[in-house]
């Protein structure tokens, strides 16, 4: 057979026809405003008919056609992600184990319900994302009164934010972690590991991750009655971390255990425990905020807080891509996620070493 007769038959074959959204209905014993329903997360159809509508669908190798898709609906399907809280400063938000994993799990949640993600540069001038035709946007940790915000909101493009937003933020909704509730408890189990100060490396920007961190910090000193020892720097700057956490364990008054709000400090501060002669646990206690394994593999292993920016990434991308097609309209929708704090060596003091003496005959009275 010829290559033309080859290429004639693999386009007449049936094997490598792409199955329609008849192809599903059929299958799946539903109608097909059913199948659409169930694909786009419309409707109100039980759980177990949508689940068995996408099971089918995958079955069969359906994907929906996104060039139908804007004719019908006017919508690209592009939904955009970016990080605000830093302004014009350069910020490679990817390279940090938070954001890349919020990004992953965002970019599965679009793609499952018929959107593709993209990520838009920290640095760059909100104007310049108008060559991008976005249905909406995901903002990570606005500031306070974001001008980015303002403006896509005022552009009638929906956005929903990781953390919670300041004020009169427009955004259409949010989710974010109980900060005050996570330091609070970090803070504790310090307390109970023996720490007599506990000092805070915490950033200078305005977003409410970092304001009600801080917040609960500074209220906690006040009711226990500790002086705060704390430092600021700015938490884009990856050298400016290292610097904070050298004036810290430097200070006079260096505190015997530190919570670091950010993924560097852990590194940071172990680092700078070594410069000064500080064993950790048995010196410094340590616990920071990050998704990172490596923190598991430290010497010694450092307690770390997860965000579980996975559930967050999916959250926000189910609000967002609602917002767009007019799901649950009419209202602000918040949602509050669950941490993790993960106990490791650095922020428990090893028992100290007791020499235990053989009993004593009665021969030796």
């Amino acid at each position: 057979m010829t290559a033309a007769g080859n290429h004639q038959a693999s386009r007449s074959g049936r094997r490598l026809e792409r199955a329609g959204i008849r192809d599903v209905a059929a299958a799946a014993g539903v109608s097909i405003t059913t199948v659409s329903d169930a694909l786009n997360g419309k409707g109100r159809l039980p759980d177990a008919t949508r689940r068995h509508v996408r099971e089918v669908a995958n079955r069969l190798g359906y994907r929906p056609s996104a060039a139908a898709r804007t004719l019908r609906t006017g919508r690209s399907g592009l939904i955009g992600l970016t990080v605000t809280t830093y302004g014009e400063e350069p910020f490679t938000f990817t390279e940090f184990a938070y954001f890349a994993e919020m990004a992953r799990a965002a970019t599965s949640a679009a793609l499952a319900r018929g959107y593709a993600l993209v990520i838009l540069p920290a640095s760059s001038r909100h104007d310049v994302w108008s060559n991008v035709a976005l249905d909406g946007t995901v903002v990570i940790d606005p500031s306070d009164h974001d001008p980015v915000v303002a403006d896509l909101v005022r552009q009638g493009i929906p956005v929903v934010s990781d953390g919670r937003p300041a004020g009169n933020l427009p955004v259409h909704a949010w989710v974010d972690n109980d900060h005050e509730q996570a330091v609070l408890g970090i803070l504790e189990h310090l307390a109970d590991s023996g720490a007599r100060r506990i000092g805070l490396l915490t950033g200078t920007s305005t977003d409410t991750y970092t304001r009600l961190s801080t917040t609960a910090y500074l209220n906690w000193c006040e009711r226990v009655g500790q002086e705060p020892v704390y430092e600021s720097y700015p938490a884009h700057d990856p050298c400016a971390g290292a610097v904070a956490a050298d004036r810290l364990l430097a200070r006079p008054d260096r505190p015997d255990a530190v919570y670091g709000l950010f993924d560097p400090n852990g590194t940071d501060l172990l680092a700078a425990a070594r410069r000064y002669g500080l064993r950790v646990p048995e010196d410094l206690l340590l616990v920071c905020c990050s998704e990172r394994a490596a923190y598991a593999t430290t010497e010694p292993p450092i307690s770390t807080l997860s965000l579980k920016p996975g559930r967050i990434g999916t959250a926000v991308v189910q609000l967002l891509i609602d917002a767009i097609e007019g799901v649950g309209a009419g209202r602000p929708v918040a949602q509050v996620m669950p941490t993790d704090l993960i106990v490791r060596a650095s922020s428990q003091r090893r028992p100290p070493r007791t020499t235990v003496s053989p009993p004593r005959s009665p021969d030796d009275d």
